[in-house]
């Protein structure tokens, strides 16, 4: 069941980008958490990125400025007409993540920030082997979401986080197995780095070893 705060931030950004903002203050502000993913990766100008569940463009206004080739997708029109105007050197497209509109072995990157822990077991499944569809033989896919923390100083911040904002699916991918799932689908080398105490987890999974 969603929050009442869930409720409002759709319709008034401002409430949930104000207390992403001070949640991103853990890792060293919102700038450095929307490039933490993916910031030692070799991005150049020719490199292209598919930026998933893109939103209103927060992180694809960074990757534009490692790579001409920023493609952002998200399945709400009314975060891509912001996406469309905040970040206007980017290609923007409407649709699902569980159903690519793209064609195999599109894309040298796929990143997606703090936008797995919206979807279902089976939807993680499906998102999961359509990235692995459009991505090159040697690409790679970046992601960056919640995770249990490992220091229980964090405990507190993040559950208020989830009851505020989030659903049962944040919760539950707390106790999801993420590299298991890559892997299962294919994915033939994943690592994990965690932050904000290992409240925040980062994969890079690639197709090649």
């Amino acid at each position: 069941m969603a929050t009442i705060l869930r409720d409002l931030s759709y319709r008034y950004q401002w409430i949930y980008d104000g207390f992403a903002r001070i949640a991103a203050l853990a890792v060293g502000g919102e700038q450095r958490f929307r490039q933490l993913a993916w910031q030692e990766l070799p991005i150049h100008p020719d490199t292209h990125v598919l930026d998933l569940c893109c939103g209103s463009g927060q992180t694809t206004q960074f990757l534009v400025q490692r790579s001409h080739h920023v493609t952002g997708l998200d399945a709400s029109p009314r975060s891509l007409k912001r996406a469309q105007h905040n970040v206007p050197s980017a290609t923007f497209v409407e649709g699902w993540a569980e159903a690519l509109p793209f064609s195999a072995e599109q894309f040298d990157v796929v990143h997606t920030s703090v936008a797995l822990h919206e979807m279902q077991p089976d939807q993680l499944q499906q998102i999961f082997q359509e990235v692995y569809r459009v991505l090159n033989p040697t690409g790679v896919f970046v992601l960056i979401d919640f995770h249990a923390p490992t220091n229980p100083v964090f405990i507190p911040g993040l559950a208020l986080f989830l009851w505020l904002f989030e659903t049962q699916t944040a919760w539950n991918l707390l106790k999801t197995d993420l590299i298991g799932q890559l892997q299962s689908v294919g994915f033939a080398q994943s690592d994990r780095r965690l932050y904000a105490g290992g409240s925040l987890q980062v994969i890079h999974a690639r197709k090649c070893p």
